[in-house]
């Protein structure tokens, strides 16, 4: 099974509705839709460029928290608010952070 679609699972499986893409065209096509979301993950294979071309895209319409994912030896990620190792229980504390800091805020 991919690493993308086991994320997409370990997420889904955590109460979270996921929005996949399997490569950098399909994440540029759902960067630039009307679809709003929450979060936006990057995955810590994608290339650092196209990590930064899609926060780029991202943020051109929405303010939602962007997450990276990196590598040991991956530079700085410009305007991911997260930087994190892809450790499945890392990945799940930040993401509970965000989402229990907005219920807090709304509630």
């Amino acid at each position: 099974m991919s690493l993308l679609r086991t994320r997409e699972l370990l997420l889904q499986e955590h109460g979270h509705d996921v929005v996949s893409a399997s490569n950098y065209t399909i994440a540029l096509d759902q960067c630039r839709s009307s679809k709003p979301f929450d979060l936006f993950i990057l995955g810590h294979s994608i290339p650092h460029t196209d990590k930064v071309a899609l926060i780029s895209a991202f943020r051109a319409d929405s303010a939602a928290p962007v997450i990276a994912l990196k590598r040991d030896d991956e530079r700085h990620v410009t305007n991911a608010d997260f930087e994190i190792e892809p450790a499945p229980p890392e990945v799940l504390r930040v993401i509970e952070e965000i989402v229990g800091g907005r219920r807090q805020a709304a509630g």
